[in-house]
């Protein structure tokens, strides 16, 4: 029988702390969040109400709304083109919301559950107390992420929302009821749509840069090591390196679908609405257009806070080459030195047949483990991938000239047009 005092030195060790069975976990903001959106996954029940929700808030909700909006031009000259702004811009939420309510059921069913996810069951132990810190301030610093990207987004989509019902465009009940307000229903039904639909794609994103932010700490974790205070050994590098390498590549193949289901729809949905916006010869004013403001202001901030965490992932992984390289190369001068005390420092002055001599007991198996590190660091330095592309700021400003090139062949056309 264990007595009080190794009980509770149980309880303070951090292996037992991060155990699944602990109600007040770093993941409790995230996990409340899943409840109140109907996202949890964790039992069969709350399976069914979650796909239960999606159907009704991201498909059956939207498709109701906009099918009941008549353009009015006794209530605004710009009716018809709000009409036609709120179609494109809800089509678009639906879409990315579907997406990525598929990718949440899908990391669920495979993963079982966010520790698995974000690999801290049973992974997060094995990292150093400076990781261990700094990962729990990046929980807390997300979830704010996550609600200073919803909660200005919502409050403005709900000015706009009063706006649109209420001054510029009918409502046609789909059942002849004369006392029921159905304005006010379109509006409560629209907004809560729009806080379910975005707040599934932002949390898929959020998801996806805390993933990023850990591997980094522990990226950070590995240069550490590579200090002369640290004296890490080649094979601890390795097997530390190996480890991040192994989560790099699982978040590549979980993620890889989702960002380019995102870049495909933001794209189709960012030329459509200049194509419609073009093609309008109503004014735009916050009143009728709105929709297209709120909803790409959100969705491109989700999607660039993607691609963003995965470059600075990839060139963390990039520059921990020239950290390796240099610390092999101290570590051979140091060796030099060592055994032959008083020789020059100057590059015409060493021998290059003395970089590979043994000078201590063991120094030449030493040399060959620190070579044969650097060279599969050379050979394995990638970050997250997209089907074997490096997500880095190469692809990155290819995207950016693609996109960039689509938008000025639209309006070239719609300048020859008009």
């Amino acid at each position: 029988m264990a007595s009080e005092e190794e009980q509770s030195s149980l309880l303070l060790d951090p292996a037992y702390a991060r155990s699944k069975s602990v109600i007040h976990d770093e993941l409790r903001s995230f996990r409340v969040f899943l409840q109140w959106c109907a996202l949890d996954h964790s039992s069969p029940a709350a399976r069914a109400a979650s796909y239960t929700a999606f159907l009704a808030l991201a498909l059956a909700v939207p498709a109701a709304v906009t099918a009941s909006l008549r353009a009015d031009a006794s209530l605004s000259p710009a009716s018809a083109s709000a009409v036609t702004f709120n179609r494109v811009a809800t089509l678009t939420a639906s879409g990315l919301a579907a997406v990525s309510f598929v990718t949440l059921a899908v990391f669920f069913r495979r993963c079982g559950g966010l520790r698995q996810l974000l690999f801290l069951d049973g992974r997060l132990r094995d990292d150093t107390a400076f990781v261990r810190r700094r990962y729990e301030r990046e929980l807390d610093r997300a979830f704010r992420l996550l609600a200073a990207l919803l909660v200005p987004a919502l409050c403005v989509e709900a000015a706009h929302k009063a706006v649109f019902f209420f001054s510029t465009v009918r409502v046609e009940p789909p059942l002849p009821l004369p006392h029921v307000p159905w304005r006010g229903v379109a509006l409560v039904a629209t907004v809560a749509s729009w806080v379910y639909r975005t707040g599934v794609f932002l949390l898929v994103c959020v998801l996806f840069r805390l993933t990023c932010e850990l591997q980094i700490l522990r990226f950070e974790g590995i240069y550490h090591m590579f200090d002369a205070e640290a004296c890490a050994a080649a094979d601890e590098i390795f097997v530390e390196h190996r480890r991040i390498r192994t989560q790099l590549l699982a978040t590549s193949h979980r993620y890889r679908v989702f960002i380019i289901c995102c870049l495909v729809t933001i794209t189709v949905s960012q030329l459509g609405a200049l194509l419609v916006a073009l093609s309008s010869k109503d004014g735009k004013s916050f009143a009728n257009s709105g929709d297209l403001l709120v909803g790409s202001s959100v969705q491109l901030s989700g999607f660039f806070m993607c691609l963003f965490g995965a470059a600075r992932i990839t060139h963390r992984a990039q520059r921990i080459v020239s950290i390796a390289s240099q610390w092999h190369m101290r570590m051979v001068s140091a060796a030099l030195h060592h055994g032959k005390p008083g020789v020059s420092t100057s590059a015409s002055d060493i021998d290059p047949v003395a970089l590979t001599a043994p000078l201590l007991p063991g120094a030449g198996c030493d040399y060959k483990s620190r070579q044969a590190l650097v060279t599969y660091l050379w050979h394995n330095s990638g970050g997250i991938t997209l089907f074997g592309f490096t997500l880095d700021r190469g692809l990155l400003h290819t995207i950016f000239a693609f996109e960039m090139t689509l938008v000025l062949w639209i309006l070239s056309k719609a300048v020859v047009l008009s």
